[in-house]
């Protein structure tokens, strides 16, 4: 990274101003910011600017305040980064408090991010965390354009990659289509899962985007649907049952409100649901706990993983900040690191190649290639199976002669437009396509922009 590029990103404006190592508490972090090194970058510039880069010009995004979250606060601020935004939509369960360690007894039911914000404000002296109580989905490209540097501690695929297409839109491209200085953003990725985890560095049109590594995610596995809707056998196919067919059924909070599995409300239904469908079949079994565990995916977290892949997402941090070192990148041996603690301690970084199809950092319309007589919902279908899209339920527009150019046929985030367009489903594309070779435009909750898609016909 260029220091001058961060710098130009870097915003002056900030409450407080943190004088350089006062009571010398930074003085092992400076032993490396005073001197050049081996390690260091072309970029590198050893002394007080870079110290007052750190301490007072760079802003940085840490996305989750949980089992990752809190560990990235407290070695962020630690590393003296004090001007730092959290953003999170939960609240703290009593679950939480065995490992995710900012947090008390008397702070269950608080914000998870307003709590972590005032502990590190409390114990970390000049630090400036904002908390935001939210969804990411609820702040639009000007808050994310704020920061120098965004961290990932997040604990759902989905919310991945809306930050990671949210991000790739923010880039800007002069008239040859160089990316404008400062407009592409650094984004460190931290995951666990167990015994594993990784970080990866993801810097938009530079390294491979998170869409772009997508396969190295495999969708999860469902159950059939005939044994969850006639002879459900354990307590998970209860809760599968609640989850994909009861929900749809019944839309307890309205057709337009789709389950949030974060959604403390919609986890009491779900809960209560599987919980009546086990007792008519005598299944034991479906607590709160095992219904959130199975709804979204939940594989226990261990704090000694959450603390290792936090401070190693620290570092790249670091790294990227200050050039005190060259951050994880194809040159310098792998933008991505795996950490495997399963048999012993185990890491190995490695490089990924950009997708030059890649539906957010390549740009390009996906193409599919279907029969004239596809209805729309069979379209959909597809697209929600096809490996490079994978969307979860997408509204799809097509090119019309209308004032805004294009016609919605079908849209199931908008009541509304919903109960227009409903009845489209079951109609061929090619009503609206007369032609192979039409661009749909496609919006999806997993993405933070619409996406193109090309529909082929034989």
């Amino acid at each position: 990274v260029k220091r001058s590029r961060l710098a130009d990103m870097a915003s002056t404006d900030v409450e407080m101003r943190v004088d350089i190592d006062p009571d010398r508490r930074w003085e092992d972090l400076y032993r490396l910011l005073d001197r050049p090194g081996p390690s260091a970058g072309p970029n590198f510039f050893p002394g007080s600017d870079t110290k007052d880069l750190l301490h007072n010009m760079i802003r940085v995004l840490v996305v989750g305040a949980g089992g990752l979250g809190c560990e990235l606060l407290k070695d962020l601020t630690l590393l003296g980064f004090l001007n730092i935004d959290v953003i999170d939509m939960d609240t703290i369960e009593v679950t939480n408090l065995n490992r995710q360690f900012l947090f008390r007894k008397g702070d269950v039911g608080q914000s998870k991010a307003v709590v972590a914000a005032n502990f590190i404000n409390s114990r970390v002296p000049g630090a400036n965390v904002t908390p935001h109580f939210c969804k990411i989905q609820e702040k639009d490209s000007e808050f994310y354009q704020q920061f120098q540097i965004i961290v990932l501690g997040l604990d759902s695929l989905e919310a991945r990659r809306w930050m990671n297409d949210m991000v790739c839109s923010l880039a800007q491209f002069d008239d040859e289509g160089n990316i404008e200085p400062g407009s592409n953003i650094p984004m460190v990725d931290g995951g666990t899962e167990g015994l594993a985890g990784h970080v990866n560095v993801i810097y938009p049109f530079v390294t491979p985007c998170f869409e772009c590594i997508l396969p190295l995610f495999p969708p999860q596995v469902n159950f059939p649907m005939c044994t969850l809707a006639d002879i459900p056998r354990t307590p998970a196919h209860c809760v599968e049952w609640a989850k994909q067919l009861e929900w749809d059924r019944v839309r307890p909070f309205g057709d337009d409100t789709d389950l949030e599995c974060d959604d403390p409300k919609h986890m009491q239904w779900l809960y209560e649901t599987a919980l009546k469908r086990a007792q008519q079949f005598g299944i034991e079994g479906v607590t709160l706990k095992f219904t959130q565990g199975v709804a979204k995916r939940i594989i226990p977290a261990i704090a000694a993983t959450n603390a290792i892949v936090a401070a190693a997402c620290a570092n790249e941090v670091l790294k990227l900040a200050t050039a005190v070192s060259r951050h994880m990148s194809a040159e310098s041996g792998g933008h991505y690191m795996m950490y495997q603690g399963g048999d012993s301690i185990y890491t190995n970084t490695l490089s990924h190649e950009r997708k030059d199809d890649c539906p957010v950092c390549g740009r390009k319309a996906v193409k599919i290639h279907v029969h004239e007589d596809i209805t729309v919902a069979q379209l959909i279908e597809l697209m929600k199976e096809d490996a490079r899209l994978r969307l979860k339920n997408p509204a799809i527009s097509v090119p019309a002669d209308t004032s805004s150019g294009m016609k919605t046929i079908y849209n199931p985030h908008v009541k509304s437009i919903l109960e227009k367009t409903r009845e489209n489903l079951d109609h061929p594309i090619s009503t609206w396509l007369r032609t192979s070779g039409v661009e749909l435009t496609v919006d999806d909750p997993v993405m933070a922009t619409q996406k193109q898609v090309l529909v082929m016909f034989p």
